[in-house]
């Protein structure tokens, strides 16, 4: 028996292939010059020595799909299944494309199987047929499909059956699989659609929450589903089944679930919360079109929900069919595949297949560049406070992974140093000496840099003061509050506002401002420093306002406590939890590759929700831990007085601090 497909080496194609060969027939496969190596992998998969699985070169845009006359000839009244599979099976594709291919496609294959005598002609059409029908949509209608304008997939796949009923002259059977899945043994697909368009936000619920935790959800309409092995069994089985000339067979779930059940099915799978609370979508059906439409074309409203789909990977057509209604009746299916033994298996018997084929192969997560390289190798990056600490870790990871960085800091011999041990490491490093409390030196520093290296592509803010002093031992020490707002807050302000200018032409930039927990934890004894950094934060939250749409990113990292030079003088630190500037400096990498908004740790997010919450309740937990953990002698004005500092701290202390690990005390 012998057979011609297009589609060959397309999804549904090479399994359909499979089935095929495994009939004993030839097999001749459309494909184009482009497609020669996926035809020649499923060969191999199939172990054909390149007799009965036969390449046709040719192109289902062109008439006759490109075959030569000499190839027409050879063909004709040997062909007894035509099997004509492609198609672009795509809702966000483009109208044009999906005319040529679905439309003109089949036209020409309709032609071709005409001209070559084809027996049967076996259409691949979909349940997109149907359009958007309200009720059940039997295998016997065509015509009474609503709405198909709706979307040109629905409109291109209606158009192109209409071809196949109107002008194929060959004896043809029609087959409206429903969205196809990935292989209910195997998992295997070949491209993200139809569900698999949320299972990235799945994964984000399960990164962001336990599976435990009921989430929120919603109902909508019934989505019908089939996986591509059910598919190919059904078509090979009716295909050579015969008496079934002309009818056409709904390739279908007889009793679909709700959208909402689908993704608690694949939250299951993948581990995720599962949305126990489900909103039945068509509640808001109230809301008339006109005031939905004025919202919805809000230019806020439209950024945001733009953004938020492309960060999920959902395309705003797939979204439309959230209410979707109809539903498939598949009797004639049913009844030509009685006695074959071929079943439609239950979504959740298979769904982990899917889930972790997809999770291992098609996540799109795994096609990003996460490393620190791909995000500094060949990009200028300065870091302030460069010498030593934080700023020096993180100035030898990142001229490690093969960014440019420039440190700067008050003393020349620190940098030299620091310079000495970057380049030593095979990184490259410039270094330059400035007192960024001082603006003057501050500006003289960007000028110089912009003059030597046309700017920096990342800004790390990392240089600061700290003070740790009770505001009852500063009543006389206003200077305390004035020194660490000029360095924390207007020396990084003043290089944020100096480089801006450069980010913003190349429409490319990143300012990483170096914070402290105790703007989220409201530390007590660092009203000074905890004010200037949280004003850097608001700065900075501001200017991601009006540049997040120039390609220019903010990102605040609220440092717990991490042990440097900076916290030497007061020794009970020495007995509480600490990062090493090592650990500090993963996070200042971690900000880099993926760029957030905020970095910061669960103890300083949860005192920041305790606080909003229970504001009173939090007040008390503070005022605790600041009877608890006294003043230095230095700040007391005792210098030179170390013998007054606590010895080591007490049990009480210990304990506290851990559990309030990273907090400054």
């Amino acid at each position: 028996m012998t057979y011609f497909i297009t589609g060959a080496t397309g999804f549904i194609g090479r399994h359909l292939v499979e089935k095929l060969y495994a009939r004993k027939g030839t097999i001749h496969c459309l494909v184009r010059r482009g497609s020669m190596e996926k035809f020649e992998a499923l060969r191999e998969r199939l172990g054909d020595d390149g007799k009965r699985l036969v390449a046709v070169q040719g192109d289902i845009g062109k008439p006759h799909l490109g075959l030569t006359p000499a190839q027409r000839k050879a063909l004709t009244g040997k062909v007894k299944h035509f099997f004509h599979l492609a198609a672009i099976y795509d809702l966000a594709a483009d109208a044009e494309s999906q005319h040529k291919t679905n439309v003109e496609g089949t036209r020409h294959a309709v032609q071709l199987a005409g001209e070559i005598k084809a027996g049967c002609f076996h259409h691949a059409s979909s349940i997109a047929v149907a359009g958007l029908y309200p009720g059940v949509f039997r295998e016997d209608m065509f015509d009474e499909a609503e709405d198909v304008d709706a979307n040109p997939y629905f409109k291109t796949k209606h158009e192109s059956e209409a071809i196949v009923r109107k002008e194929c002259a060959r004896p043809h059977r029609i087959y409206r699989p429903a969205i196809v899945l990935g292989h209910s043994q195997t998992g295997e697909i070949d491209k993200i659609d139809g569900p698999y368009y949320f299972f990235r936000t799945l994964k984000k619920l399960r990164q962001m929450l336990p599976a435990w935790m009921p989430v929120l959800g919603i109902e909508g309409g019934r989505v019908n589903m089939v996986p591509v092995d059910f598919v190919v069994d059904a078509m090979d089985h009716i295909a050579h089944k015969p008496g079934l000339d002309g009818g056409v067979f709904h390739l279908t779930d007889p009793a679909p679930l709700r959208i909402g059940q689908v993704l608690n099915i694949f939250a299951h799978a993948g581990h995720a919360p599962q949305m126990s609370m489900r909103l039945d979508a068509r509640m808001f059906a109230f809301i008339p079109a006109v005031v939905k439409q004025g919202l919805a074309s809000l230019p806020p409203i439209k950024r945001f929900v733009g953004a938020v789909l492309r960060d999920l990977g959902i395309p705003a057509e797939a979204l439309k069919l959230v209410n979707y209604s109809t539903r498939f009746d598949s009797r004639e299916t049913e009844r030509a595949l009685r006695g074959s033994k071929i079943k439609l298996p239950r979504l959740d018997s298979y769904a982990w297949r899917l889930w972790d084929y997809w999770e291992r192969h098609l996540d799109p997560d795994l096609f990003v560049d996460h490393s620190l390289s791909g995000k500094v190798k060949g990009r200028r990056v300065l870091i302030t406070g460069g010498s030593s600490g934080i700023g020096k870790a993180a100035a030898l990871k990142i001229a490690g992974a093969g960014g440019t960085v420039l440190i700067c800091a008050r003393g020349a011999d620190e940098l030299a140093e620091a310079k000495k041990e970057i380049e030593a490491a095979g990184g490259v490093c410039h270094t330059y000496v400035a007192d960024l409390a001082e603006l003057k030196s501050a500006d003289e520093l960007v000028a110089k840099i912009i003059a030597e290296h046309g700017g920096v592509d990342i800004l790390v803010n990392n240089a600061g003061r700290s003070i740790r002093r009770a505001i009852a031992s500063s009543y006389d020490r206003f200077h305390d509050f004035e020194r660490t707002m000029q360095l924390n807050y207007f020396g990084s302000l003043r290089l944020i506002m100096g480089f801006l200018p450069g980010m913003t032409e190349r429409h490319r930039g990143h300012v990483i401002n170096i914070s402290s927990i105790g703007v989220l934890t409201n530390a007590p004894r660092f009203s000074a420093y905890v004010a200037s950094k949280a004003a850097l934060d608001a700065f900075s939250r501001c200017a991601q306002a009006e540049f997040s749409d120039n390609g220019i990113h903010f990102t605040t990292i609220n440092m717990p406590l991490v042990k440097t030079p900076m916290i030497a003088p007061t020794k009970m630190y020495d007995s509480v939890p600490t990062l090493t500037p090592e650990e500090a400096a993963d996070l200042i990498a971690e900000a880099i590759i993926e760029r957030p908004v905020r970095i910061a740790t669960r103890t300083g997010i949860f005192a920041q929700l305790l606080y909003a919450v229970a504001p009173r309740l939090y007040e008390v937990i503070m005022n605790t831990a600041f009877r608890m953990f006294p003043d230095s002698a230095a700040a007391k004005g005792m210098k030179g007085r170390g013998e007054l500092e606590q010895a080591s701290p007490t049990s009480e202390q210990v304990a506290f601090a851990a559990i309030m690990r990273g907090v400054h005390w």
